[in-house]
């Protein structure tokens, strides 16, 4: 039986790595972004930064399981069909990953006690999907990376 991406990534050795990686994306995305919308999402995402240092690794360390676990299923998927790359598969299955994954974050914006990160989530919300599938082949890539490593 094949591991799950589950059992591979969410092991103590490779937490902290992972997390690691993931930030870097997050930086990288934001960073990508341009126009008066890429603006927004850059100061709002320096705002959070500054309001709460380290919330970007933590709020990622927070969610990976449940990342995770949104993933696992197209992860499978992609293994069995023998893909090209973790990235480009999730780019294909694009409105699916998406949703996956933001409902993940939407459940933790609304448990959230920090009415500001609330407010700021709830602002950048209506693109969410846009800008997660614009990240789609960045984070394939580093699951991937992760998942097949020794």
């Amino acid at each position: 039986m094949t591991a799950t991406l589950s059992d591979t990534l969410l092991r103590d050795d490779r937490r902290t790595a992972l997390i690691d990686d993931l930030t870097t994306v997050v930086d990288q995305e934001v960073s990508d972004k341009h126009g008066v919308s890429g603006a927004v999402i850059k100061t709002a995402y320096a705002a959070a930064k500054k309001m709460r240092p380290g919330l970007v690794p933590g709020a990622l360390n927070r969610m990976l399981d449940d990342f995770v676990v949104a993933l696992d299923p197209m992860y499978g998927d992609y293994r069995a069909a023998g893909g090209a790359g973790f990235g480009p598969y999730l780019v294909s299955r694009s409105d699916e990953a998406s949703e996956a994954l933001l409902s993940v974050s939407d459940g933790r914006a609304q448990r959230t006690s920090m009415e500001s990160l609330r407010k700021v989530y709830e602002k950048l919300r209506p693109t969410g999907r846009k800008n997660v599938a614009e990240a789609l082949p960045r984070l394939g890539a580093v699951i991937e990376q992760h998942a097949t490593a020794g």
